[in-house]
């Protein structure tokens, strides 16, 4: 999710948020609802585009373009909804270049945390977006056991570097 911009050309939405590298899946998590993503990135040189598929409790199903810039704490993305053509039609440019992963939400205090579990590999992540850079999300009982590191600013933890 990111901070609303108007539609102007030229303006972007930013994305502030930090990530951090779990151990395992809490299982606080586990007892909220779950959304299978399947994502790609296209390739390119100094732009890379993701591809998203979202399948939702409901059985529900939405898909996305993304594309976002920069690292670390905040970012810009910019990203809009499409529809299962278009998706189909650029998600065989993606090959080579995916990640798979249930994500579960949880509401804690004023934030919501986001863990990732990947599917396709041992690995699981959380992170919380944020109204602002200087905003602070305390971590919560349920998750402090599983955290193993802050990696907002590691490239390596990008779902960009992940792909494969």
């Amino acid at each position: 999710m990111t901070a609303p911009s108007d539609d102007r050309p030229g303006n972007a939405d930013l994305e502030i948020e930090r990530k951090y590298l779990l151990s395992g899946t809490p299982p606080e998590a586990l007892g909220h609802p779950a959304i299978v993503v399947e994502q790609g990135y296209i390739p390119g040189r100094k732009l890379k585009e993701r591809l998203r598929k979202s399948v939702f409790p409901d059985g529900s199903v939405r898909y996305y373009r993304t594309v976002k810039l920069g690292s670390g704490l905040v970012r810009t993305e910019i990203e809009e909804e499409t529809d299962e053509r278009v998706f189909a039609h650029l998600w065989v440019l993606t090959e080579g270049r995916r990640i798979r992963k249930t994500r579960y939400v949880v509401p804690h205090a004023d934030f919501t945390w986001e863990i990732d579990v990947f599917t396709d590999r041992e690995l699981a992540l959380a992170e919380v977006e944020l109204p602002d850079e200087h905003a602070v999300a305390p971590i919560p009982p349920w998750l402090a056991p599983f955290l193993v590191k802050e990696v907002t600013g590691d490239k390596t933890y990008t779902n960009a570097s992940l792909a494969r």
